[in-house]
């Protein structure tokens, strides 16, 4: 039986440190699905992940606006990429799941919620769980094994300093 680990709050940090967990597990010989939510830009981690055997990297085949920005069609478009993904990913037989940026499309309704709560309830029979974003649902919460807040203290944004590659993405 897996658990079920949550990495929430503002600060910087919560994917790196799933991508840490993924690694670890990789090399106990665990095999993984990294699945990205909201996210389909380039990012330097792709380029590793991409490297590593043992790691299954999935997320929609294009970037999205941020959820304010987004056209009723862009909406629909990425909720039935993340449902998709989130069948694919619960199928596939992974020893872990991670779930980056999950948090996010749930609070905003962008994955059909009624079955992603009853495939993370479920899944944890099979497979350890991972769940990165901001603002975590209650229940989720309630059902985690771990919940590791990362809290923002400072952040170099707050001086003007823009997101840099290999570092923030």
């Amino acid at each position: 039986m897996g658990l079920l680990h949550i990495y929430c709050g503002d600060g910087k940090g919560k994917t790196t440190a799933s991508l840490g967990l993924a690694i670890r597990a990789v090399g106990a010989g665990l095999s993984v699905c990294f699945l990205q939510f909201m996210k389909g830009g380039d990012t330097a981690e792709l380029n590793t992940l991409k490297h590593i055997p043992g790691i299954k990297v999935m997320r929609c085949d294009r970037q999205y606006p941020f959820f304010s920005k987004m056209t009723e069609t862009e909406k629909a478009e990425i909720t039935a990429c993340h449902d998709r993904l989130l069948e694919e990913a619960f199928s596939g037989g992974f020893d872990m799941i991670v779930l980056d940026e999950f948090n996010c499309a749930y609070r905003f309704g962008l994955m059909n919620c009624r079955r992603a709560r009853d495939l993370i309830v479920n899944g944890r029979e099979s497979a350890e769980l991972i769940l990165t974003g901001r603002d975590p649902d209650d229940e989720f919460i309630r059902l985690a094994d771990y919940v590791s807040e990362i809290k923002c203290v400072k952040h170099p944004f707050e001086k003007g300093v823009p997101s840099r590659k290999g570092i923030e993405y």
